[in-house]
């Protein structure tokens, strides 16, 4: 047994656990490929990815003091092909809620006081407008949630 880490070896799925599968080496050794290390994807049962008996491809990662040793069916094939990899979040549009719709702008008259008191009352109708759309929308969540 003369392997370095690093090392791909050939060996035969000798048994499946649910943190992950036994491999038995040339040489009679055998070492545990952990779940994390079987596929590139994510590994919820390793029965899905490898059966008892059949051959794998591993990268020897670790040999313990104990003689445990720990191997990668992952790191052993090369890099994951595009359509394995991991898709990208997608930004999702906002909620009708949190759009913000900016005010139009207000033309300017020769009173300042009349100009001040139009943008006030403008100012107090759409946040009336507001505060009603939350309160209904509160009111929505709170009907859902009581069912």
């Amino acid at each position: 047994m003369d392997w370095q880490v690093g090392d791909i070896l050939e060996g035969k799925v000798s048994g499946i656990t649910k943190f992950g599968a036994f491999v038995a080496l040339p040489g009679g050794k055998s070492g545990l490929v952990h779940i994390s290390e079987v596929a590139n994807a994510f590994v919820s049962n390793v029965g899905d990815h490898v059966q008892l008996g059949q051959t794998v491809k591993v990268m020897l990662l670790s040999v313990t003091p104990e003689g445990k040793i720990n191997l990668s069916i992952k790191r052993a094939v090369s890099e994951p092909p595009k359509s394995e990899a991991r898709p990208r979040r997608q930004e999702q549009p906002p909620m009708p809620s949190q759009v913000y719709v900016r005010p139009t702008p207000v033309a300017t008259e020769t009173s300042g006081n009349q100009d001040f008191e139009d943008r006030l009352k403008r100012f107090m109708q759409e946040s009336d407008s507001r505060i009603a759309d939350s309160r209904m929308y509160a009111d929505h969540r709170q009907r859902r949630r009581s069912r």
